[in-house]
């Protein structure tokens, strides 16, 4: 009994000692980027002031957070290679560390062979025109050996947990049906050799000391206009699975994971049809979207047809044409953060890392001129873009095995508390259809903290209030800036 009082005792004091919150802002003039207000907040028991909070709930939890990140294409390290060695190395630990003044970085996509942001085309196994190679005898990494795997392992060397998935732009070419690097499909009779393609791939990375943990089977498949590029229909592409690489993963007792689809979220039809093949769907473990097209929701459709594969987002391209690095932040983190995750998704990729001044280096006739990275590299110097900042507010915050927790969201209702005028010490609650709260996430970290996103995309200054276990904390966010709290479970 003696015991128990003690206990009781502790968690009393505990409870009364104020839960202090650390909050982190960026504002679109520039003057604080991913900043820690000087203030301190906590919770107390001084409500709303008839205001709808954002009600964060850890014991609901969610998906598992796998990581957030970047594509290293080959044009992204071939930038890289070219800075000094002692540049590349500031770079990397700023990027992919976890100590103080470092993105934390947890998730990488790399590319199978080129992509439109290299400087030029090439694959694997490359054989003259009329030529093919059926047994691969000519398969070889040797481009990537120049750029890609040596930061791959300087950036293991840094954060040897980070979790790598690996997306082809095309097939070699003397697969295809039009022998052209652009478009065309793979021939059927190509199904088994590409299948042994992506399985000599996994195990010379892995030869190189890198794991890749998962492979798309085609980036953006109904998009023939990249240079490269390859056209799959779902039913193609689920007997590819079913029958080639499925089976030829389990054959070589590879534990790399299929991933379906890679392309928008307009098109949730693709790779439900995909995964209503039995064979395909006990080799795919799950679904990876882009949103240049359609609703985040693609993905919430999905998740509500398929809730045993998993959701992730593999690609999106951030551009800001002011001239300042978070001028837009607030919309750019409710798209890439808080949507992305509110539909399930387990991971943010953003298109891509690293460009230089010219939104370079890309290919020719199909590559992209536009494309910005999260950083711009010219020689050794380098500095942070829209692409960068947007995924800042997590990055840092949120490791892989994090879980989605719950917190109100704009759409859904909202109770508030308030003492009754006529009756006080009697507390009224009165519930309201939607919330009207700003965008969020909220998360569970593995060490037991919690962290709340929130992005004022609203053209006035918002007061936000949080409610957690009862207890209220109010902050002062501006137009157009974001923030995210930490505070102890």
């Amino acid at each position: 009994m003696k015991a128990c009082c003690m206990v009781a005792g502790l968690l009393l004091s505990a409870d009364a000692i104020a839960q202090d919150i650390k909050v982190w802002e960026t504002t679109p003039d520039g003057m604080s980027r991913v900043a820690l207000r000087p203030q301190v907040f906590s919770f107390s028991d001084k409500g709303t002031d008839r205001r709808v909070p954002i009600t964060v709930d850890n014991r609901q939890h969610f998906q598992k957070m796998r990581g957030f990140g970047y594509a290293l294409t080959g044009g992204s390290a071939e930038l890289m290679m070219a800075m000094s060695p002692e540049a590349r190395h500031d770079l990397i630990l700023k990027l992919f560390g976890h100590g103080e003044d470092q993105a934390g970085i947890s998730y990488i996509r790399l590319t199978v062979g080129a992509s439109d942001m290299n400087s030029f085309v090439f694959s694997y196994d490359d054989m003259p025109q009329g030529k093919s190679d059926w047994d691969l005898k000519h398969f070889s990494l040797s481009q990537d050996l120049n750029d890609v795997v040596p930061v791959m392992k300087e950036i293991l060397a840094v954060n040897p947990d980070i979790e790598i998935l690996a997306s082809p732009w095309s097939a070699p070419t003397w697969m295809k049906t039009t022998d052209d690097v652009r478009g065309g499909k793979l021939r059927k009779e190509c199904y088994d050799v590409y299948a042994r393609y992506f399985v000599r791939y996994v195990q010379e990375m892995a030869k190189q000391g890198i794991r890749i943990s998962g492979v798309t089977v085609q980036n953006e498949p109904l998009n023939s206009r990249n240079t490269p590029s390859m056209h799959w229909s779902p039913q193609d592409q689920a007997e590819f699975i079913g029958q080639h690489l499925g089976p030829q993963f389990q054959k070589n007792g590879l534990t790399t994971e299929i991933v379906l689809f890679d392309h928008n979220c307009d098109r949730p039809d693709y790779p439900l049809t995909i995964l209503s093949d039995p064979a395909a769907s006990q080799y795919s473990s799950g679904i990876a979207f882009h949103q240049y097209m359609g609703d985040h929701s693609g993905m919430t459709t999905v998740h509500n047809a398929r809730p045993d594969k998993d959701i992730l987002f593999t690609e999106q391209m951030i551009i800001d044409r002011s001239g300042n690095a978070t001028a837009t932040i607030a919309p750019v983190v409710e798209r890439v953060v808080v949507n992305v995750v509110r539909n399930w998704s387990t991971n943010v990729v953003l298109w891509n890392l690293a460009a230089d001044t010219d939104a370079g280096p890309h290919t020719d006739n199909g590559g992209c001129p536009f494309c910005h990275g999260a950083i711009t590299i010219g020689g050794d110097n380098w500095h942070k873009n829209i692409a960068f900042y947007g995924l800042a507010h997590v990055t840092p915050f949120v490791p892989a095995g994090s879980y989605r927790i719950s917190s109100t969201s704009p759409t859904d209702s909202g109770t508030i508390l308030f003492e009754d005028e006529q009756a006080p010490g009697t507390m009224r609650a009165v519930e309201y259809e939607h919330s009207g709260v700003l965008p969020n996430v909220a998360f569970e970290t593995p060490d037991g903290r919690i962290i709340l996103v929130v992005a004022n995309t609203r053209s006035s200054s918002e007061s936000v209030w949080v409610r957690y276990n009862g207890k209220y904390c109010e902050v002062p966010l501006s137009s157009g800036s974001v923030i995210t709290l930490e505070w102890k479970k």
